[in-house]
């Protein structure tokens, strides 16, 4: 919210300024879109993908065999004396109990290992966009990641995007250090 706040009372003042003319460039780039589609970010998501996809299996797998446990006991509801039944469906609430559990801490650590990456290339993107900024004679460039109509700018010209020139710098320097 800081953010925000400041990132609208800096382009507020800015707007406002005597000396803004019309030739100051002012450059716009979605740090989020650049993230997702970089060679970087793409590699490292893959990778937390596949790990993803490996623990898939394994609580599908844990659920197939749920399910079978709860039809079996559906099944001997009948057969089974009332003390019997209610062990086995302790046992399997117990069961269920630790699947959620499971399914949980997975997204946990999925948002852990999300938020990680994210702290170790974003810093890496914004400098990349401060670089061609200084480069190109930019007075101002913006993050417009934040989604359309939830920040303080409203428009901004697509000729002063400057998310595929960043993904395109970016992805030279994650390649030359390769």
């Amino acid at each position: 919210m800081k953010k925000r706040l400041c990132l609208a009372i800096t382009v507020f003042l800015f707007l406002l300024g005597t000396t803004a003319t019309a030739a100051d460039k002012i450059g716009f780039v979605d740090v989020k879109r650049v993230f997702f589609q970089s060679d970087a970010g793409k590699k490292e998501l893959g990778i937390v993908k596949a790990e993803v996809d490996k623990k898939k299996v394994a609580l599908q797998e844990q659920e197939k065999a749920l399910r079978k446990l709860k039809d079996e006991l559906e099944k001997q509801r009948l057969v089974l004396t009332k003390e019997a039944f209610g062990q086995k469906e302790l046992d399997y609430q117990a069961k269920f109990k630790d699947y959620k559990r499971l399914v949980e801490d997975s997204n946990e650590e999925l948002a852990r290992k999300e938020q990680s990456i994210k702290q170790r290339l974003i810093p890496e993107i914004v400098k990349t966009a401060k670089n061609i900024g200084k480069k190109d004679g930019y007075v101002m460039i913006v993050d417009i990641s934040s989604g359309q109509y939830t920040g303080v700018l409203l428009y901004h010209s697509d000729a002063n995007d400057l998310t595929a020139k960043v993904i395109k710098e970016y992805n030279k320097l994650y390649n030359a250090k390769q």
